[in-house]
């Protein structure tokens, strides 16, 4: 009697912790974006109470990405050293401390700087999500339900926070995040002590080469100013094509609907079919997409290619990341992913606005798009590890 109850209590108790695990993974990186995926909604209410500058109010979103982004260089050297339950306490500590202060900051140089200590804090906080996730026996679930999470809390942070805003103003942004850390750390205990055992480690990275883990870099960086670029002046190809700013603005309103239900569909699918398979159809929609918007697009294609667009870019994402978690569970891939990320997001906007200028239309930039999104899947592939 006793030996058959053990073992099931065991089961349950890993299947709790692995439950508990996921929930940390989802709740932690689903908030710490939370201002970059709200970012319509705060920079108008920046410009409104603060009456800030368009260029510094560019800063400031820029110096959170950057220090998300930059998170990754300290990190090189707390991955292996600290343990990462008691980093990600450290982290979430001073995330609720920065956005509690920043609710007190009366100084555009004072909210700047703690808007920086909040998204590093972020950032590291990030990175552990996804170097834990690498960890998990279905990392493509794990992927798909951590892009969910940052699409659903961004969708219902543009539809609530300038309700707030109007009877809290900007406080109320900084009061939330800091509330819902403060509820979600102790969750921080289920996250793995740190990277496998050095001996499996050690395996993988006989199996994958450096020169693989370098495309899959590339293959992500690729990706991110692809999606970046033509994202960015999605809504200025709208305007090209002659439709209104209401029916641009509600057919891309739909659009974040779908890359929720994209990232469900990655989720869901997990390893249930060949990934080889889904990425090849992935890459190939988003790529169709693109070319829809060719022209001067009528309203249904226009429609068709942004739903499309946004929803094979976040059903292609989790499968990406889950192929550089193959090639490196040790976390290290993971927190280079988080450099390139914010990189490929910086690249993109820039270069695509260059060839705008350049070429004096579109075309330029969306068939540059269809080059990179190409060159992404052809780098994804080659990075694969052998079976």
């Amino acid at each position: 009697m006793n030996t058959q109850t053990k073992p099931l209590t065991n089961h349950r108790s890993l299947a709790s912790s692995q439950l508990a695990l996921l929930a940390a993974i989802v709740l932690f990186a689903a908030i710490t974006p939370t201002i970059l995926m709200t970012a319509p909604a705060v920079a108008a209410q920046l410009a409104t109470q603060w009456q800030l500058s368009p260029s510094q109010i560019g800063d400031l979103f820029s110096t959170e990405l950057g220090a998300m982004s930059l998170a990754t260089l300290p990190a090189l050297w707390w991955l292996k050293r600290i343990d990462w339950r008691r980093a990600a306490l450290l982290a979430g500590i001073l995330f609720i401390a920065a956005n509690l202060l920043s609710i007190l900051a009366h100084d555009y140089s004072l909210l700047l700087a703690l808007r920086f200590c909040s998204a590093l804090a972020g950032g590291s906080l990030m990175i552990i999500c996804l170097s834990s996730a690498a960890s998990t026996s279905n990392p493509g679930r794990v992927y798909g339900l951590w892009v969910m999470g940052q699409l659903v809390v961004g969708a219902i942070g543009l539809s609530i926070l300038p309700r707030l805003f109007e009877h809290y103003g900007l406080s109320a942004c900084y009061l939330i995040l800091a509330g819902l850390m403060t509820v979600f750390l102790p969750l921080a205990r289920y996250f793995p002590q740190g990277s496998p055992p050095t001996e499996k480690t050690a395996e993988r990275v006989a199996l994958a080469s450096k020169w693989k883990a370098a495309q899959g870099i590339l293959a992500i960086l690729s990706f991110y100013i692809s999606l970046s670029g033509v994202w960015t002046f999605i809504g200025s190809i709208s305007t090209h094509a002659g439709l209104s700013a209401e029916s641009s603005g509600e057919i891309l309103a739909v659009a974040t609907v779908t890359g929720i239900v994209g990232a469900g569909c990655a989720s869901l699918i997990g390893n249930r079919l060949p990934r080889l398979l889904l990425l090849l159809l992935g890459y190939g929609l988003m790529a169709g997409s693109v070319l829809l918007l060719l022209g001067q697009p009528e309203m249904l294609r226009f429609a068709l290619a942004a739903l499309l667009f946004k929803f094979t870019w976040t059903f292609i994402l989790p499968l990406i990341l889950a192929c550089l978690a193959d090639l490196d569970r040790s976390g290290k891939l993971m927190n280079a992913s988080n450099l390139v990320i914010g990189g490929g997001l910086a690249i993109g906007p820039t270069v695509a606005g260059r060839l705008i200028e350049a070429s004096g239309g579109f075309q330029s930039l969306l068939i540059g798009g269809v080059c990179i999104t190409l060159l992404s899947l052809v780098l994804i592939l080659s990075c694969r590890p052998s079976a």
